[in-house]
């Protein structure tokens, strides 16, 4: 893949206020970080299972188009997630004491999600999906991280990351995604977007840690050209994957695409409608926390609870 040509900047222009945001000054024992992730941020290690005696249909979504996306996007995570990890803790050290707690809480979500997905893999290959070829494309990929600059890695980790955050906001926000899945697969998705939501920063602020001595323009540079090598290698990849996944149905040629482009664009239209937080990461000020969005948390962890609340006897 040929990388496109370095975005122009004229540096007084595109001052990066990444490190002299001051909407949110938490004090930690090393002084003071400034970053606008909220201070009272919790990432909850929530260790939910899904997937293992009840046993979803094959059209798990209801319908082909989004049971082939979402079956793609799964067969990305197990070893996707695995090098985010490995990412984000080839630069802690030196990390203040509330970040390198939230790398922490990252590092434990992201295992789980990992465990839930090769669960979940294994559901989608007893219905008779070969993922396998799309897991060794996603192997084939990393390999060619290997030996390159880490700091390179964490660029290309907090771009996807801003893709799961994306997403799952548009998963918890837009009841139509899953209107007619599926309960417990929804369940597991829905779970996954909390955690993406609630670890949204994380590889941001690691990335501000580790570019802390860096000239503004230099940082913004690296992160928004790595956004257009991701965005191109995450649409075109998925796409493939989830063409070749409705060929495995039978689903080929131009009713393949045209579903699959319908389903993507415009109902329920994940990509279209996440297009506008996508551009705004090219802010040269840009934060994921920029858009709080803890209310789909707190909405989520409520109706968890009340589902799972035991009947309490009548004295």
């Amino acid at each position: 893949m040929n990388a496109p040509t370095a975005i122009p900047l004229d540096r007084a222009a595109a001052t990066d206020k990444d490190a002299a945001r001051t909407a949110t000054r938490t004090a930690t024992g090393t002084g003071a970080r400034t970053t606008p992730t909220p201070a009272d941020l919790d990432i909850v290690i929530r260790d939910e299972r899904f997937n293992r005696d009840k046993k979803a249909g094959r059209w798990w979504a209801g319908e082909p188009f989004g049971t082939a996306w979402h079956n793609a996007l799964s067969a990305t995570f197990p070893r996707g997630e695995a090098f985010f990890i490995e990412s984000v803790k080839a630069h802690r050290d030196g990390a203040d004491p509330k970040l390198a707690e939230e790398i922490r809480a990252f590092i434990r979500q992201e295992i789980n999600h990992t465990r839930e997905h090769v669960a979940f893999n294994r559901l989608a290959e007893d219905h008779g999906y070969d993922i396998q070829k799309i897991d060794r494309r996603v192997k084939e990929l990393l390999d060619l991280t290997k030996g390159r600059p880490q700091i390179i890695n964490l660029a290309v980790t907090m771009a996807l990351e801003h893709y799961t955050a994306m997403m799952a906001h548009e998963f918890l926000a837009n009841p139509q995604h899953f209107a007619e899945a599926d309960e417990e697969v929804a369940a597991m998705w829905r779970w996954h977007a909390v955690e993406e939501i609630e670890h949204k920063g994380v590889a941001y602020d690691t990335y501000l840690h580790a570019t802390k001595d860096w000239p503004a323009w230099r940082k913004y540079r690296l992160r928004a050209i790595m956004m257009l090598i991701i965005t191109n290698s995450f649409i075109v990849n998925r796409w493939k994957d989830a063409i070749e996944l409705l060929a495995q149905d039978g689903i080929t040629g131009w009713k393949a695409r045209w579903g699959l482009f319908k389903y993507l664009t415009v109902k329920p239209g994940v990509l279209r409608r996440i297009f506008p937080a996508w551009l705004a990461y090219f802010k040269p000020g840009f934060h994921p926390w920029d858009h709080d969005d803890r209310a789909l948390i707190g909405k989520y962890d409520s109706e968890f609870a009340d589902a799972n609340m035991t009947a309490v006897p009548a004295e």
